[in-house]
C-alpha cells in the first residue's frame, strides 16, 4: 500500500510539472511567433537551437541515459558503490561533451550547412552560425542535467528532475521581455536585421537555462546524499560496459528508430535535399524534429509536387 501511494505521488509530481512545462512552452512559442514571426531571425534561431537538441538524443535523455540508468539502478539496489559509478560517468560525459562543444563551435558552418543547406548564400546562414556557436554549449549543461536527473529518478526522487525543464521556458520568456525593454539594442546579429535583440536574447537565455537546470538537479542530488563532483576521468570496467551498451543504443534509439523515413531508405530531409528542396527542412511534423517548428516547415513547390510528408504513424522506421 505504501509503495502504491509513493508511485501515485511520483506520477502526480511528474505529471504536474510536465503539464506546467507544456503550458509555458506553448506560451514561449506564441511569444516567439509574435515577436519574430517567420522572419530570418526566427528561422536562424530555430535551426541553431535544433543543433544541440539533436545531440541530446545521444548524450541527454537518449542513448546515454538508456544505458546509464539501468546500470546505476542495479548498483544502487545491490548496495554497491553507485555514487562512484555515477561520478565516473559524470566525469567521462563531461570530457566528451567539452570536446564535442569545442569541435562543433569550430565546425559550426559545416553543421549549419548539413542542417540547413537552403540558407547558403542568404543572410540566415551567417546568423545561424553565429547563434549556433552561442547556443551549442547548451548540450553540455542539459546532458549533464539529464544524467543527474537519472540519478534522482533511480533513487525515487522525481520533483527536481521534473521541475527543471520548466525553467527553460521561464528563462526564454523572460529573455524575450528583457530584449524588448531593458536591452533592446543588445544584439550580436547585424544591426539592419529586425529582431536581432530577441534572437540574441533567446540564444543566451538557452545557455543560461541549461546552467540553471543543471544547478537545480545538482543541488537536489547533493541533498539526497549524492556527491557527483567529477574527478579525473578514469576508464573503469563499468564505464567500458556503459560505452558498449550506449553505442548501439545511440544507433538504434537515438537516430534510426526515431527518424522520419520518406522512402524506407533515406531520412526525409536528405531525400528532399536530393530532390532539390531549397528549404532548411524537408519533412512536416517529423517525429525526429527536423522540421523544428511549423514556422520552418518545408513548403517549396518541388517538395509539394514530389515529396509526400510522413507522420509518426505512416512513416517507416528501422
Amino acid at each position: 500500500m505504501v509503495r502504491q501511494i509513493r508511485l501515485i505521488s511520483g506520477a502526480l509530481v511528474v505529471g504536474g510539472w510536465t503539464m506546467i512545462s507544456r503550458i509555458l512552452g506553448f506560451v514561449r512559442d506564441m511569444m516567439i511567433a509574435a515577436w519574430l514571426g517567420t522572419g530570418p531571425v526566427a528561422e536562424a534561431f530555430l535551426i541553431a537551437f535544433a543543433l544541440p537538441n539533436m545531440f541530446r538524443r545521444f548524450f541527454g535523455e537518449g542513448a546515454f541515459n538508456m544505458a546509464f540508468i539501468p546500470l546505476f539502478s542495479k548498483k544502487l539496489e545491490a548496495g554497491e558503490d553507485a555514487e562512484a559509478f555515477a561520478r565516473d560517468a559524470f566525469a567521462g560525459l563531461t570530457t566528451i561533451l567539452l570536446i564535442l562543444t569545442a569541435v562543433a563551435t569550430l565546425l559550426m558552418p559545416w553543421l549549419v550547412l548539413a542542417m540547413a543547406s537552403g540558407f547558403v548564400g542568404d543572410v540566415r546562414f551567417d546568423m545561424t552560425v553565429t547563434l549556433g556557436r552561442v547556443v551549442f554549449p547548451y548540450i553540455l549543461f542539459i546532458s549533464l542535467a539529464a544524467l543527474v536527473s537519472g540519478v534522482l529518478n533511480a533513487s525515487g526522487r522525481f520533483a527536481a528532475a521534473a521541475a527543471a525543464p520548466v525553467f527553460l521556458n521561464i528563462i526564454l520568456i523572460a529573455a524575450l521581455f528583457l530584449s524588448g525593454t531593458v536591452f533592446p539594442s543588445f544584439s550580436i546579429l547585424p544591426d539592419d536585421i529586425s529582431g536581432g535583440a530577441q534572437g540574441t536574447a533567446l540564444a543566451i537565455g538557452s545557455v543560461i537555462a541549461g546552467v540553471v537546470q543543471l544547478v537545480i538537479v545538482w543541488v537536489a542530488a547533493r541533498k539526497a546524499g549524492f556527491n557527483l563532483m567529477p574527478s579525473r576521468p578514469k576508464w573503469t570496467p563499468e564505464l567500458k560496459r556503459l560505452a558498449i551498451i550506449a553505442a548501439p543504443a545511440a544507433l538504434a534509439g537515438g537516430v534510426v528508430r526515431s527518424t522520419c523515413w520518406s522512402d524506407g531508405r533515406l531520412p526525409a530531409f536528405l531525400t528532399a535535399r536530393l530532390r532539390g528542396c531549397p528549404m532548411p527542412t524537408g519533412c512536416i511534423n517529423c517525429p525526429l524534429g527536423w522540421s523544428v517548428s511549423p514556422l520552418a516547415s518545408c513548403c517549396c513547390p518541388t517538395c509539394r509536387e514530389n515529396f509526400r510528408p510522413t507522420t509518426p504513424k505512416a512513416g517507416k522506421t528501422r
